[in-house]
């Protein structure tokens, strides 16, 4: 019975196992299916991700060609109001020299008959006077008109005059603005040129990822266009660094090693007030790439060319954002100097976020620096109406902390609320470090106007510039 019975479980195990097995057989060949199509699909995706690719650069090449179309035209039209570059030619010198367009022309017009009828008017008021003091207390004058008559002729040139000088001021308001739109095509024309001098002009794709679109802008050895990442599907800004061919092997190092530096730096910082640095990349013996995250806002130095001199609300929330920013730099268990903080270098997105950028400058904190300060071994580096006094030592080596930045922040703050800055507005950089203008920087004046809140004038005296 026990014999018949193990048979039996036997029997029963069989079958199960036998179920189990084509179960298991089943099972793989569904994997296999599986994985199969999973494969057939990837091949698929590798077939079509150049083409989607290729669709979407595509797509985008169209809209920034329209862009650009639209950007010539518009550079036209304003040219036709506001000026062009004209060619000058001295003897065998030719130079360029701008040329206003018809709108500005008409307002010079204006403001010239104006002042001529406010001469005029002048003349007449002085020769008014003349008569009333030549007859004293007469009642009638030669040509019997009476005393009274000439108080109202002077209360009627004295209203003329008010009239004017409120035309005139509304013409020079118009022509402020004029100027303001006369510095953007400015601006505009030298970008449209810049991008037709550019070798990366053509919509390139850059290391089979980044579609370059329209130039942002030029400075001394780069270019930045606008990208579009075909991998992440997001804009980015690449800026292209080029080499001078000309240099020796010594200095393109040395430029090079500069930059890779910064990318270093740069690459470890990930906070929503400064510029995220995403790639680096060659693109041939004498050029590289860094890919930066794309701002589409301006920059602080565009919006205080449009605006030189903002609300205070609006001065101080930039100002908060730039301060958390640095404050992030000296959190870090390798603190940061920035060095090279000015409107230029602080950029906003679609939303009004600030976000400081460029970090060519910056300077890392060693941990063995002391409550001193660090060496400054770059000096005469940096944009010097935002530096303060300690930088421009020349009897020794100058000790520098994260006080810079929070000096050079005080600055752009001042700046935003009375459209100058506080020290050397008017100087070059040569002439600042030849009469030592910071050096000797001491004392911040507010002018009368505009009119700013006290908590913000001690802003200036216990952070910035105590």
């Amino acid at each position: 019975d026990e014999a018949t019975s193990f048979r039996a479980k036997v029997a029963t195990l069989g079958e199960e196992l036998k179920k189990l097995r084509e179960e298991a057989s089943d099972y793989r060949n569904k994997c296999e299916q599986v994985e199969k199509e999973l494969k057939d699909f990837k091949d698929y995706e590798q077939q079509m991700k150049p083409k989607r690719m290729k669709v979407i650069s595509d797509l985008l090449i169209s809209v920034s060609k329209a862009e650009r179309q639209e950007a010539r035209m518009k550079v036209r039209q304003d040219s036709l109001r506001l000026g062009n570059v004209g060619v000058i030619r001295a003897g065998t010198v030719i130079s360029e020299a701008w040329e206003d367009g018809q709108a500005l022309k008409d307002l010079n017009t204006q403001l010239r008959s104006l002042l001529e009828t406010k001469e005029a008017i002048e003349r007449q008021r002085k020769s008014l006077k003349k008569r009333q003091s030549d007859k004293g207390d007469l009642a009638e004058t030669e040509g019997g008109v009476q005393e009274e008559d000439l108080l109202i002729q002077d209360e009627i040139y004295k209203s003329r005059l008010a009239s004017i000088k409120r035309e005139e001021e509304a013409v020079m308001r118009e022509r402020d603005r004029y100027e303001l739109e006369k510095g953007r095509l400015i601006r505009e024309m030298k970008r449209i040129r810049d991008e037709d001098g550019s070798r990366f002009n053509n919509f390139q794709i850059l290391n089979h990822r980044y579609a370059l679109l329209n130039l942002l802008g030029k400075g001394g050895f780069s270019e930045v266009y606008k990208a579009f990442d075909l991998v992440e599907h997001r804009y980015v800004a690449c800026k292209l660094h080029g080499l001078n061919a000309q240099w020796s092997e010594d200095k393109k190092q040395s430029y090079i090693r500069h930059a890779i530096r910064e990318y270093n730096i740069h690459k470890t910082l990930v906070h929503h007030h400064i510029v995220r640095l995403w790639d680096i990349f060659e693109i041939d013996q004498n050029t590289f790439c860094t890919v930066l995250e794309y701002c589409s806002g301006k920059d602080l130095d565009a919006v205080l060319k449009a605006t030189p001199m903002l609300p205070e609300r609006e001065a101080r929330i930039i100002i908060v954002q730039i301060f958390q920013g640095l404050v992030y730099l000296n959190k870090r268990s390798q603190k940061i100097i920035h060095y090279d903080l000015k409107p230029g270098n602080v950029l906003f997105d679609d939303f009004g976020v600030a976000k400081v950028t460029d970090f060519g400058l910056s300077k890392i904190v060693e941990d063995d620096v002391g409550s001193q300060g660090m060496e400054l071994t770059s000096q005469g580096a940096g944009t010097y109406w935002y530096l303060p006094p300690e930088c421009f030592e020349l009897n020794k080596t100058p000790l520098i902390s994260s006080k810079v930045d929070v000096w050079s922040a005080g600055i752009l703050l001042y700046q935003m609320l009375f459209g100058r800055r506080p020290f050397g507005h008017d100087q070059t950089q040569e002439r600042i470090l030849r009469e030592d203008t910071i050096i000797k920087a001491r004392k911040v004046e507010f002018p009368a106007r505009p009119s700013v809140s006290n908590e913000a004038k001690t802003s200036f005296s216990g952070s910035s510039f105590g």
